[in-house]
């Protein structure tokens, strides 16, 4: 029997789901996790407050999101991820008038825990979540569709940030973001995403296409998932925060060093766009592999020393941008759609912790071993996490066959 073609409605709800995500995204992580990068030194010049501490926030507020991560899974699992997304809203825009209201270090840093919390309930992970509980197996270009939006966010909200610190200052900064955030971002959560995300029906040929792992999860498989997505997330988290100390560090001007660290951002885009063009012939394990090379690629060529540096931060942005993809498709191609919401939260938790912790470890290297050294350390931790990407294959390659000589018996 033919399935007939979705309807216009269906396809519009669909756009308009991705959109509101996507727009939502790029301002959630720009009023969140890219805001200190612009408006730190502003803030300890202004108050007197430690640099570390005024950055350190970022890192307490990440670690509040890693702790509450399984909660937020478990609730968008039971109810959708509508009301989790609403109130990551109004946690980022509460916490933002906390940071530009207060009036010592202890009420920024208590503002700081409030956006952690948004954090955990309204970043990737979360809007994986939503999406995945909402269409199922069919999330998978969703997914990547969000993730071209996202990687826009430091891209755009970089020089608004900077712009409104000219003009308002640091403080009148956060009070816009938590403008939008309350007046905008909560109300669209609200209007465009679904009351409760539906169970999307199992069509038969998405039955003998689902994968073999869909109601069996495999310990093993799941440790070495997590393993090799939190170390992504060290090396990303540890390099967005240094690359420009590094790059220094080597030697170059700073305007140059800014220059060079842009292409970052544009290879994410350009790697995603790619990746959302032939996603349909490959399996997602296909894009970690391709992932965890380019970064290897890219890290290795910096600490190496190698003269086209450009062609480094190419493989290294493409690598990351891919990554994204990987975290939010593979664990929903290895294990299906039931529970999906509450695997992302699993697996956001030690994620999000040590990404909590990689700019302090990294600033520790710097003053240890200087940027050559650093270099050095992230490139093995790069080329183990290729080794581990190797080891999640053949696992899934062990347990596939399984599987298949279980079926034949």
């Amino acid at each position: 029997m033919s399935l007939s073609p979705p309807s216009t409605a269906v396809l519009r709800s669909r756009g308009a789901i991705i959109t509101t995500l996507g727009l939502t995204q790029i301002m959630a992580w720009g009023s969140s996790y890219y805001l200190p990068a612009v408006i730190a030194p502003a803030v300890s010049s202004d108050t007197g407050w430690p640099l570390a501490w005024v950055v350190g926030g970022l890192s307490l507020g990440l670690l509040m999101a890693g702790l509450i991560s399984p909660r937020v899974g478990s609730s968008i699992e039971r109810h959708g991820g509508r009301n989790v997304l609403a109130f990551s809203a109004g946690c980022i825009g509460v916490g933002q008038i906390g940071l530009a209201l207060a009036p010592n270090l202890a009420a920024y840093i208590a503002a700081w825990l409030i956006i952690g919390l948004g954090m955990g309930a309204g970043l990737y992970d979360a809007a994986f979540a939503t999406l995945g509980r909402h269409y199922g197996h069919g999330a998978r270009s969703a997914i990547t569709a969000l993730t071209l939006f996202g990687g826009l966010a430091s891209t755009i909200c970089w020089p608004i940030s900077a712009l409104l610190l000219g003009e308002v200052g640091w403080r009148g900064t956060c009070l816009v973001y938590a403008a939008f955030q309350l007046a905008i971002a909560l109300p669209l959560y609200l209007v465009i995403l679904p009351r409760a995300a539906p169970q999307p029906a199992v069509k038969p040929e998405l039955q003998e296409a689902a994968p073999v792992l869909e109601n069996n999860m495999d310990p093993s498989i799941m440790i070495v998932l997590a393993a090799t997505l939190t170390l992504a997330a060290v090396i990303s988290s540890t390099l967005s925060v240094h690359l420009l100390t590094i790059l220094q560090g080597s030697g170059m001007a700073l305007a140059a060093a800014v220059g060079l660290g842009a292409l970052v951002g544009p290879s994410q885009v350009a790697a995603r766009a790619i990746e959302m063009m032939i996603a349909r012939y490959h399996h997602p394990i296909l894009t970690k592999f391709a992932s965890v090379a380019f970064v290897a690629i890219g890290v290795s060529a910096l600490w190496a020393g190698m003269p086209i540096i450009p062609v480094a931060l190419s493989f290294y942005g493409a690598g990351i941008g891919l990554e994204s993809i990987a975290r939010g498709t593979l664990p929903l191609a290895l294990f299906g759609s039931n529970g999906y919401a509450r695997l992302m939260g699993r697996l956001a938790m030690p994620s999000l912790i040590a990404q909590a912790a990689a700019p302090s470890a990294g600033a520790l290297l710097l003053e240890r071993f200087g940027p050559h050294g650093t270099l050095a350390a992230l490139s093995g931790l790069a080329l183990a996490n290729v080794l581990l990407a190797c080891g999640l294959g053949w696992r899934m390659l062990r347990r596939r066959e399984s599987q298949v000589q279980s079926h034949r018996i």
